[in-house]
């Protein structure tokens, strides 16, 4: 009983270690799926995948989780307060819009849109 102790923890070793230095190098696993059909190409599918601890990713320039709303409370709280930002400035531009007009201004893209 105690030979197979052993050997279980020689593997959760061995594999702890693995894991460790995959963690701490990093591995990147990428590949390219192509469905063609008479030389058109239908469907083009490019996976790329990077296997790395956050300080080795981030030591990288990885860190897209950073401003990731659904990651990250305070990306969320941005994305709330830019939406509500932006609606403000369009109900801004709306009620400006007609003085604009009678001045003779030219409008901004973002005016003309309100028209």
């Amino acid at each position: 009983m105690s030979e197979q102790r052993m050997e279980h923890s020689l593997q959760a070793a061995g594999l702890a270690d693995i894991l460790e230095r995959v963690l701490d190098k990093g591995i990147v696993i990428a590949g390219d799926i192509t469905i063609s059909l008479v030389e058109v190409e239908l469907l083009n599918i490019r996976l790329r995948l990077v296997v790395a601890s956050v300080d080795r990713a981030m030591s990288m320039g990885i860190n897209w989780w950073q401003n990731d709303p659904n990651l990250n409370s305070q990306a969320r709280e941005m994305a709330e307060e830019n939406r509500l930002l932006r609606e403000r400035l369009d109900r801004l531009e709306t009620a400006l819009a007609p003085d604009v007009l009678a001045a003779g201004a030219p409008l901004t893209d973002r005016e003309a849109r309100h028209e």
